[in-house]
């Protein structure tokens, strides 16, 4: 009885040996790239003002300079299902139709106190579509900064689990 399941361990492990090359192959940059949610660059450009107003440069890096409205469409298509892609498309339109209804100028032509009334109008619309999208770009945005290198190199104090020990502290009693 174990010779039947010895054969069929090492008929899967050199079956597994075979198919894994081929599999980890067909995994490359442009592959990947693929399926990347499309953004123009003008979306692009107006998704980067967005995040800036959401987490702007103060005497740390701000969301666009950490490159954070190129992670917000990547999990977007990741991690989204097609509503909220669909979310994501429409309310990257209103924002600019906002813009320009309120203050007669495109979101990126706006100064921040502008920019900052525009998301947070949307954010208390009754369009539940626009709220949703400054909730959705908004988390993503957190995220994405909080996960960034800088943020996690520079500005949190990691420790490992225990925590560090002090030899000197007399034991409670």
């Amino acid at each position: 009885m174990q010779r039947r399941s010895a054969i069929k361990n090492i008929a899967l492990t050199i079956g597994s040996a075979i198919v894994l090359p081929s599999w980890a192959n067909a995994w490359n940059h442009e592959s990947v790239k693929n399926t990347h949610f499309f953004v123009s660059a003008s979306q692009e450009a107006l998704l980067a003002e967005i995040v800036e107003t959401i987490i702007p440069k103060t005497d740390t890096l701000g969301a666009k300079e950490l490159n954070v409205h190129q992670f917000v469409p990547k999990m977007i298509t990741d991690c989204y299902d097609k509503k909220a892609q669909e979310v994501f498309k429409k309310g990257l339109e209103s924002v600019d139709a906002n813009a320009k209804k309120d203050f007669s100028k495109n979101f990126i032509d706006c100064d921040a106190m502008q920019k900052l009334e525009v998301l947070t109008k949307m954010s208390k619309s009754d369009n539940t579509e626009e709220k949703a999208f400054v909730g959705l770009v908004k988390n993503i945005t957190i995220q994405g900064y909080l996960n960034s290198e800088y943020v996690m190199t520079n500005l949190r104090k990691f420790e490992f689990a225990p925590g560090h020990y002090y030899g000197c502290v007399p034991a409670k009693k």
